[in-house]
């Protein structure tokens, strides 16, 4: 797996869209206290898009996902 580490410099504008759009996806997965295997695998879809992985990207993903399902705040459903 690729993993760029983009915090070494600002983030482009286009790469800002692409995080915010990613956050929205994300949240709005979750905001029924649930996220599917789809909206898991269309959530790896976006993040994937551009064929690399930055760690802003799965700083987002760890935050309102994996510590979520980790807190019980949300539930996996497979």
């Amino acid at each position: 797996m690729l993993v760029s580490r983009s915090s070494a410099k600002q983030p482009t504008p286009e790469e800002t869209r692409q995080l915010e759009k990613l956050q929205v996806q994300i949240e709005r997965a979750v905001a029924n206290g649930k996220i599917s295997k789809q909206e898991m695998e269309d959530i790896k879809r976006t993040i994937w898009a551009d064929g690399k992985v930055t760690v802003e990207e799965l700083e987002l993903y760890r935050i309102f996902v994996t510590d979520k399902i980790v807190a019980g705040e949300v539930e996996y459903e497979f």
